[in-house]
Order: structure tokens, then C-alpha cells, then sequence
């Protein structure tokens, strides 16, 4: 099913007859398989209204993620939340389209700074379970109408309603960036680095930790953006700033080698290819250390990445083990995995009792029927 409209998508989906497994771009397949007639968005693409001065943008969901992204450059402008592309970690194919970023909420190394995707959220077309074309939010960043349905939908993953519309705030593309590399911490100390880095005034968009570097070594990475002359003063000031970290500190300027190193970060190249399973940990940073500790305990060595400042940890595994450790303060998804794994292991983490509620209360509301990836987020 590839309606072509929002009219047309209200109405299949109110005339279907069972479940609907609902796909963007089919580039991130995460979450338990679902059973179902699929139902593509892919073809309500195309941007419908653009304002640079504004700063914001409207788009069908279907729109490709690279069509965004040149319509945007063209004006010297990008998405703030620099979403990370899939396909690499899934070995999927196909388009990322801004309504399947929506959806996941998907969001990169700059969310420290500029938030997540919901964050630069700022409308929504949708069409819920009973065929219901549903709109909420405006085109502007101060919008107050009714229940926040926008933040609602993202990261709701097809559960409550297929996208049609999204609007969103843009920013413009810095002058210039740079990125301090510090090498040889360990894994402690690059996270109380990057925290030393981010309390500062410095104004840092993105800091992160491989333990094992593109060169086999440890390598802290930490990024600053913004006006030329001021983002020297911080860099010069940062690396005054993180001298007492006993770290060998480079400065990289190269706007090319900045561009691979930080997609390297964003879409956790060092994790693609198959035959390991990978989770997605989120976190207190100083906790971080901590649990990757733990889980390496019995397991040998795992591949790990630290992002967000160590809030985020992606973790590498052999296939099957669940790595979700008991009274764990915070949040674990199992991103990558086989099927039979994603049926027998909880891919989202639990929710607590009155959040799960809640959840379903929402769902029988916007889903009535039961008929949206059913089963998804189980």
C-alpha cells in the first residue's frame, strides 16, 4: 500500500481490514517484527513551504532525507539535531525520509546542544488508526493550541498515526568549526573531560569517547562551532581549560576531516556489519564508565562508543546475550539484532506501571482498532 495523498492514506487506512506494518523509507528497521500489510509514506514527499528568514520548513513525510538536506544547504542552513542515517548500523537499504526521522526521533551528536529531533518539532499532519486526518502545532516557534500531540509523535514510531506533514524549525551552518581531540584517556577520565568541556562557557555542539579510535587508541572528541575569530578564542581556551587531563590535545580545523569524523561518531561506523547485536544505552554520563564495566565483566571485550558527553552509550555484543542489567538507571534499546532476538528480548526498555498505562491509555485512543505496527514497542 503507497497512498499518494493524505486523503488517500486517511482512507486506506480506515478501510483495512487487519494489521499495517508502517514504513518510510524502510531504512530503520528497529523494534519487534511486526506482522502486517505494509504501508509506505514514501510517496507524500516533496517540501511545501520553506522560509529561510523564518527559519522554518514544511515537508510531506515522505520527503527523502538528502532532498531536505540540499534545500537547506542551498541556503546555508541544516537541520539543528543532525540526524544519524541507519542504514550503515542495518545493513538496510533505500531513503531515510524526514517523516521516519520524526518518528524515531531520531536525533545525533549535536542533540546536547540544539535538543532532539521533537525539539525542533514544531507541526504535525497525521492520520491515526481510525482514518482520522489529525493536525496539530503551527509554523511557528510559538504555538500554543491545545494538547503538544507534536512532541507526542515523536519517537511514537507508527504506533499512534502515520505522518503526513511535519514542520520544522531549521539553523543556519556556522562560519566555521573545529574539533579538540584528546588521546589516550581512559574511559573515566574522558567522560569527566567532557563534562569539565560542557560546563564550561564554551558553548561545545558535540563530545565524544571511543575507547578504540580509528588508530586502535583511545580518542576523546570534542567540537566547537560558530564564528571564526570566536571559535578560535574557545578552542584555545578549551584546550587551557582540559591541559590537567594529562591527554596528548590536537585541534582539528580541516572542514572535511571534521564532516567524516563526526558522521564516524553519528552513525556509529566502528558498529556497522553484521554479526554482533548492538545496544543503545542513554545514561547519566558519570554512570557511564560504570556500566560499560559491568557489562565487559564475563563478556571480554565489547565495542563501545560514548556520545552525548557519555549520556549515550552504544554497545556492541555477541548475538542473543541481553545486556539490560537489573535496577539500570536509565534506558536500554536493543537497535540491532536478529529476529528471533527482537521476539525474545524487550527492544524498547520497560516502562514503569503508571507510564505503561498511559501508553496503552494513548494508543486505544489514537488506535482504537489495534491496527498500527502492533506490537512495535512491546
Amino acid at each position: 500500500m503507497r497512498p499518494e495523498s493524505e486523503a488517500e492514506l486517511a482512507e486506506m487506512i480506515a478501510g483495512a481490514q487487519g494489521p499495517l506494518r508502517i514504513i518510510g523509507g524502510g531504512t530503520r528497521d528497529i523494534g519487534r517484527p511486526v506482522a502486517g500489510t505494509p504501508l509506505s509514506a514514501a510517496a507524500l514527499s516533496g517540501v511545501t513551504l520553506y522560509e529561510p528568514g523564518a527559519l522554518t520548513l514544511v515537508a510531506g513525510a515522505g520527503t527523502p532525507l538528502a532532498e531536505i538536506d540540499r534545500t537547506l544547504a542551498a541556503q546555508g542552513q541544516r537541520l539543528a539535531f543532525e540526524p544519524m542515517d541507519h542504514r550503515g548500523l542495518l545493513g538496510s537499504s533505500g531513503a531515510p525520509t524526514i517523516g521516519g526521522v520524526v518518528a524515531g526521533n531520531v536525533s545525533g551528536p549535536r542533540r546536547l546542544q540544539a535538543g532532539a529531533c521533537r525539539d525542533s518539532l514544531l507541526g504535525v499532519r497525521f492520520v491515526d488508526g481510525a482514518g482520522r486526518v489529525v493536525k496539530n502545532g503551527g509554523r511557528v516557534m510559538k504555538n500554543v493550541t491545545g494538547y503538544d500531540l507534536v512532541k507526542l509523535m515523536a519517537g511514537s514510531r507508527g504506533t499512534l498515526g502515520v505522518l503526513s506533514e511535519v514542520a520544522l524549525k531549521v539553523q543556519a551552518i556556522p562560519e566555521t568549526a573545529a574539533c579538540v581531540l584528546l588521546y589516550g584517556l581512559e574511559d573515566a577520565a574522558a567522560v569527566a573531560a567532557m563534562s569539565a568541556a560542557l560546563g564550561s562557557p564554551y558553548d561545545i555542539s558535540g563530545a565524544a569517547h571511543a575507547p578504540v579510535g580509528v588508530d586502535g587508541h583511545p580518542v576523546t572528541m570534542i567540537r566547537i562551532e560558530g564564528l571564526e575569530a570566536s571559535v578560535l578564542y574557545r578552542v584555545g581556551r578549551l584546550k587551557a581549560l582540559l591541559a590537567a587531563s594529562g591527554a596528548e590535545i590536537h585541534v582539528e580545523h580541516a572542514p572535511e576531516k571534521l564532516a567524516a569524523g563526526w558522521q564516524w561518531v553519528r552513525d556509529v561506523e566502528m558498529m556497522q556489519g553484521r554479526g554482533a547485536d548492538v545496544w543503545r544505552f542513554s545514561v547519566k554520563p558519570t554512570d557511564a564508565p560504570e556500566l560499560v564495566a559491568g557489562l565487559s565483566a564475563g563478556r571480554g571485550d565489547l565495542r563501545v562508543l560514548y556520545d552525548w558527553g557519555g549520556g549515550l552509550v552504544w554497545v556492541a555484543s555477541a548475538p542473543g546475550d541481553d545486556l539490560r542489567p537489573a535496577g539500570l538507571a536509565g534506558h536500554a534499546t536493543l537497535v540491532r539484532a536478529s529476529e528471533a532476538t527482537r521476539r525474545a528480548i524487550p527492544v524498547f526498555h520497560p516502562e514503569p506501571a503508571p507510564v505503561a498505562a498511559l501508553s496503552r491509555g494513548l494508543r486505544r485512543r489514537f488506535d482504537p482498532r489495534g491496527i498500527l505496527n502492533p506490537g512495535l514497542m512491546a
